[in-house]
């Protein structure tokens, strides 16, 4: 591990570009860049908004930003507490294996703690073996048994329109 340091700051209003940026990013990483329709005014009010409940955090490497990591509460009802759902964690590629990843996620975990919950969750794309070696170094388990839902889009609307 380098021994290079990484400032952690959390976002505000004037980081949309970046924040944008950085997710735009990720969505390339993830072969998935065709799903994103996110804009600047939409980050700007979702994020940052009057109702927002999710959280921005920035990784700079001198003035250099390389890492995100967006996050926001949800709620166990078996434990009875609430928890941290890690929605984004993201290095940009020339800024990896430096250990950025490593401090970003410990700095969300940290969080988790200070505010009382009771667990951190997250997901990974089953093809992202060097992830899930490096979530599970850390203590981290994967769900196997578990799989992810989603409703989107028109689903979405249709779902909502049953009765």
């Amino acid at each position: 591990m380098n021994t290079e340091t990484l400032t952690i700051r959390e976002a505000t209003r004037a980081d949309v570009p970046l924040v944008l940026s950085f997710i735009n990013d990720l969505a390339e990483y993830e072969q998935l860049s065709h799903l994103v329709v996110a804009t600047e005014d939409v980050i700007a009010e979702e994020l940052f908004g009057p109702k927002s409940h999710t959280e921005v955090l920035l990784g700079h490497n001198g003035a250099e930003p390389v890492a995100f990591a967006v996050y926001f509460h949800n709620f166990s009802t078996f434990l009875g507490k609430k928890g941290l759902y890690l929605e984004d964690l993201y290095v940009r590629p020339a800024y990896r294996r430096r250990g950025f990843g490593r401090t970003m996620l410990l700095q969300v975990a940290r969080i988790a703690a200070e505010r009382n919950c009771g667990r951190l969750e997250w997901s990974v794309l089953d093809w992202n073996e060097p992830a899930i070696f490096f979530y599970e170094t850390l203590g981290a388990t994967v769900m196997h048994e578990w799989k992810l839902v989603r409703v989107t889009g028109e689903a979405l609307e249709k779902l909502a329109r049953m009765k």
